[in-house]
């Protein structure tokens, strides 16, 4: 049985751990992950998840700074025989690298080479992809770019969010990543290089892409919606304060015909249908939005310092609010 260190951070990472600790397929000599964060309003500094999934299971746990001598020098004391790596989120040296006799892997929710980065799952959701996928990869000094070990498919059906397709992801990996270590224990794993010509990058994301602008379509708007779950997650202005959406989909009802008798009610100047107006709303689908190109049903909402609402609780504590203007800044 391999002796590992595995290093991660977040959630979805000590899901993985979790995983490989119940399969018994490894010996987890130490848990590299990230120094403890303020959280919440009080700011006091937690654990990550993986750390504190960590300790609970009795493993040694590091939360290093920097992946300096000091560290080096205390995983070279444990003798490990390979680094398995999931979100980690710091950058392996050459001297780092060289502490593991049968190197490091890491798994990455994408179908390498496309979408090297972090945030691979939302890049694939707002690029419209009809499937993305898994990838264990060699660690590499460049991000990204080690030979790949073993891929899976996922479909996309264009309904999921980033938060359901990594989760999804996570626990298909769990069995394939196992595999791998298994075949790198025997020495018969098999190395596949990438092809650099296919490779393209995703972007950090930042809280201001949560912001909707209305002249978009429909359809990138709800893949918006659906990328940015959970974090940035996405938002638009309206009556002077932020709106939060959290669902949303297309809206492929018939507004030229509607009377409410099929669900849509549109208000009485719908025909001034400008981005970013909220024309009306269908008992099926949500509260109707105008883009640029096609009409956007929101199903779930939040008013700025209030909770996450179903859209018709939202309009029984906003009566007025069909026939309202969202716009892409505050006034």
């Amino acid at each position: 049985m391999l002796k590992i260190v595995y290093a991660g951070s977040p959630e979805i990472s000590a899901v993985l751990l979790n995983g490989l600790v119940d399969l018994n397929c490894v010996h987890i000599a130490a848990v590299l992950t990230n120094v403890p964060a303020p959280v919440g309003r009080s700011k006091t500094p937690q654990p990550t998840p993986v750390a504190a999934f960590a300790r609970e299971r009795g493993l040694e746990v590091l939360e290093p700074e920097k992946l300096d001598a000091s560290v080096r020098e205390r995983i070279a004391e444990l003798k490990p025989d390979l680094l398995v790596c999931f979100a980690y989120g710091k950058i392996f040296g050459p001297k780092f690298l060289a502490l593991f006799p049968k190197g490091g892997i890491n798994l990455h929710p994408s179908l390498l080479p496309k979408y090297r980065g972090c945030a691979p799952v939302p890049a694939a959701i707002l690029a419209g992809e009809t499937k993305t996928g898994i990838s264990v990869q060699r660690l590499a000094l460049e991000m990204d770019c080690g030979d790949i070990l073993a891929q899976r498919e996922i479909p996309l059906t264009g309904t999921e969010t980033a938060a359901e397709v990594l989760s999804n992801a996570v626990v298909m990996s769990i069995p394939l990543v196992a595999e791998v270590i298994g075949q790198i224990e025997k020495g018969c794993e098999k190395a596949v290089e990438q092809d650099s010509s296919k490779a393209c990058y995703c972007k950090t994301l930042v809280k201001t892409d949560a912001l909707m602008d209305w002249t978009r379509s429909a359809e990138q708007l709800c893949a918006q919606v659906r990328a940015l779950q959970p974090w940035p997650g996405t938002y638009t202005c309206a009556n002077g304060s932020k709106l939060y959406i959290h669902k949303a989909c297309i809206y492929t009802g018939n507004l030229e015909s509607a009377d409410g008798k099929e669900g849509a009610v549109l208000c009485s100047d719908d025909k001034s249908r400008v981005p970013g107006k909220v024309i009306g709303t269908d008992k099926n689908c949500g509260i109707l939005i105008q883009t640029g190109s096609g009409v956007l049903a929101v199903q779930v909402l939040q008013r700025e310092t209030k909770k996450a609402v179903h859209w018709k609780d939202f309009l029984n504590g906003c009566r007025n609010f069909v026939g309202t203007l969202c716009r892409n800044e505050l006034p």
